[in-house]
């Protein structure tokens, strides 16, 4: 199972900086980062709520899940 995090695309389509988010948000740019680039192993609600709120959003917006190819033995 994989989440991967498209919170790019949405920044791009409502035209919002990232510096702009983390100030709302209330997180520093380079964590924003680390949550764009998908290098945290999680994120609270509260985070969460507040990036939907600002770009009018919802989770699954920005959150999309896919699951592993699964193995098969021979």
């Amino acid at each position: 199972m994989r989440i991967y995090i498209t919170l790019d695309v949405m920044l791009a389509r409502r035209k919002v900086t990232s510096r702009d988010l983390a100030k709302h948000v209330g997180i520093t740019e380079q964590n924003l980062s680390l949550l764009k680039s998908g290098k945290v192993k999680g994120i609270r609600f509260a985070t969460l709520e507040k990036i939907c709120e600002y770009l009018e959003c919802q989770p699954g917006d920005i959150l999309r899940y896919e699951a592993e190819a699964q193995s098969q033995a021979a």
